[in-house]
């Protein structure tokens, strides 16, 4: 349904409303009073009953241009992110093309520069994705203590900007393809990630934000009939289209990239980025005044740990059934409540019931993100493994490595037919594609696009003139033997992991955002950042099979894990989806520090 459609209804109530009354969805979800400053977006408002919860459509609401705003800065930072590393593969793997100073291989030849072998290349590229995704851990955990989000990203641009001059430098005529080449390269990937990371864990959370709305509330179309307009699903929908910038941003930098690589050299496929990203501090700095920001409230992970382990007590045994049992209960929070005290509560203890069920909610979420290791195996292989695949078949003067881009591509088809067509018609058919559903989803497609990788290469060995030694086949002068495979052949593989990221990768922004309690956003999200980091570690351990002729066995084992663990998540997961509703409309909880009883 289009946002033009909406008109909101009167503030007329109908039955029992489920805010701002005494009868309730559950009675964690009562308004506390203090939330008042934060509820006056809702006056006016009518909210549904329980009755109409379950019964009434339900709708995304608009999205704020201040979203918009920073998702233009998304867009130019993930031009610059990609459109880099997506020639990082040919920059390690290739070695410096004859005659050539920049590193362009020319209409029919090879780009390259340190000539280190596709071990090498798939060991910095997944090193790289490590550090970019570990470092968000250290960002966020600045923004929620000491700056807040906003100072956090600009800092992070600037450190991130430092890091792409570097690259430039790597890769000017006289350097690159040196040992001095290799060692500022490694220096630049550093620096770069360290600010990616900061900008990652803080900007996702700034992006949603932007939107105000908390609760469930009725509005009326255009031919009468009463919806309720969902703020989860309006998140949802903010991070679909954030999602569709970084997709944008990403498919002209690689495609711009490649072709500047292969043509011009590396040092235009670097300082082209670094050009786009300035843009970054520009839209920073125009919206200084109109992004909605949250202030730092204090460092409140130690509190939520401790909540954690006083939840704990008494609920350990020697016998780890029982243990299990007792730590997994659905009460094992109830004991960590300050209503739930005997007598005085002890010092720390300095938050409401509701701060403890949102704490319980992060960390049911940062449940639903270990299984991702899993899926982003999958995904991971298009930036290294499936760009070297590519080499080893006809190309017909067609970069390698720009196949790649039919993944951003195809996302930015995707993802509005979702919005506007799927999603929709799956509502309207009752049936509730809720966000761990397409997760699971997710990872089914994600092995899926990894079975096809796999049939590839299998034919790619079967039809190459040197058998399973494809990678390195030559002729007498040196010149590559590649399967008559088209290149084209690989688009299947790229297709599906665009769904995929529809899938799990946009639903879990979305998850870590509405599941963290609100002064924890950027640590939440932070983690689910950081599975990606623990999925570049694991890659390090395939890296041995990045090598003929194991290629098959890489992407065979890449699709087991993520089907086998997409199944088993959602055994493990499917008692946590029924709780949804519930946990999205949670009452705000309030730290010590938020009550104004220990200043900040």
């Amino acid at each position: 349904m289009a946002n033009s459609d909406l008109i909101v209804g009167q503030a007329n109530q109908h039955g029992d409303p489920v805010y701002g009354s005494e009868k309730k969805l559950s009675e964690s979800m009562v308004a506390d009073p203090l939330d008042n400053d934060a509820d006056s977006i809702h006056e006016g408002l009518q909210f549904p009953t329980t009755e109409e919860m379950l019964t009434l459509r339900r709708v995304s609401d608009k999205i704020p241009w201040n979203a918009y705003l920073i998702a233009v800065v998304e867009l130019a930072e993930r031009f610059s992110y990609y459109g880099s590393s997506v020639v990082f593969t040919n920059y390690i793997q290739q070695p410096l093309p004859p005659f050539s100073r920049t590193g362009a291989g020319g209409a029919n030849g090879q780009s390259g520069a340190l000539g280190a072998g596709q071990q090498m290349s798939t060991g910095l590229t997944t090193f790289y994705q490590f550090w970019a995704y570990i470092c968000p851990i250290a960002g966020a955990y600045i923004a929620d203590t000491y700056w807040g989000r906003y100072k956090t990203i600009c800092w992070s641009v600037a450190i991130a900007m430092l890091g792409h001059i570097i690259m430039i430098v790597s890769s000017i005529p006289g350097i690159i393809g040196s040992r001095a080449s290799l060692g500022i390269f490694i220096l630049s990937i550093i620096i770069t990630g360290t600010g990616t990371g900061g900008f990652k864990s803080n900007v996702s959370p700034l992006v949603a934000e932007q939107y105000r709305i908390t609760k469930c509330y009725i509005t009326v179309t255009s031919s009468g009939e009463r919806v309720i307009v969902d703020p989860t699903m309006t998140t949802t929908r903010i991070y679909m289209y954030f999602y569709l910038f970084i997709n944008i941003g990403a498919l002209i930098g690689q495609i711009g990239m490649v072709y500047a690589e292969k043509y011009v050299g590396f040092w235009l496929a670097y300082t082209l980025p670094t050009a786009v990203f300035c843009i970054s501090p520009l839209v920073l700095w125009y919206g200084r005044s109109r992004y909605r920001r949250s202030p730092p409230q204090g460092s409140v992970l130690p509190a939520a740990l401790r909540i954690w382990r006083y939840a704990q007590r008494g609920r350990w045994s020697w016998n780890p059934y029982k243990t299990i049992k007792n730590l997994t209960s659905d009460d094992f929070w109830e004991s960590a409540k300050p209503s739930k005290q005997v007598g005085g509560l002890p010092r720390w203890m300095t938050f409401d019931d509701q701060w403890v069920d949102e704490v319980r909610r992060g960390f049911k979420a940062c449940g639903v993100f270990i299984w991702f290791p899993l899926y982003w195996l999958c995904y991971n292989q298009l930036n290294n493994n499936l760009i070297s695949q590519a080499a080893t078949m006809t190309t017909n003067g067609l970069p390698n490595d720009v196949l790649s881009n039919l993944d951003p591509l195809a996302l930015i088809i995707f993802i509005p037919i979702c919005d506007l067509l799927i999603y929709p018609a799956l509502a309207r058919a009752g049936i509730q594609f809720t966000s761990l559903k397409k997760i699971a989803w997710g990872f089914g497609t994600a092995a899926a696009s990894m079975i096809w990788a796999a049939a590839v290469q299998y034919y790619i060995y079967k039809t190459n003139p040197c058998g399973h030694h494809a990678s390195t086949c030559e002729d007498a002068n040196g010149n590559p033997l590649v399967s008559p495979l088209n290149v084209w052949i690989q688009s299947g593989s790229y297709v599906l992991i665009a769904f995929s990221e529809i899938f799990a990768s946009i639903t879990g922004l979305e998850y870590a955002f509405t599941k963290a309690p609100a002064n924890m956003r950027s640590l939440v999200m932070s983690v689910f950042l950081f599975m990606n980091a623990a999925s570049a570690a694991i890659g390090e351990a395939f890296v041995s099979l990045s090598l003929d002729p194991l290629l098959v066995w890489n992407y065979a084992i890449s699709a087991i894990l993520a089907g086998v663990g997409g199944f088993l998540f959602w055994i493990a997961v499917r008692k946590l989806d029924k709780e949804e509703d519930k946990l999205n409309n949670l009452a705000n909880g309030h730290f010590m520090d938020e009550l104004g009883l220990n200043p900040l």
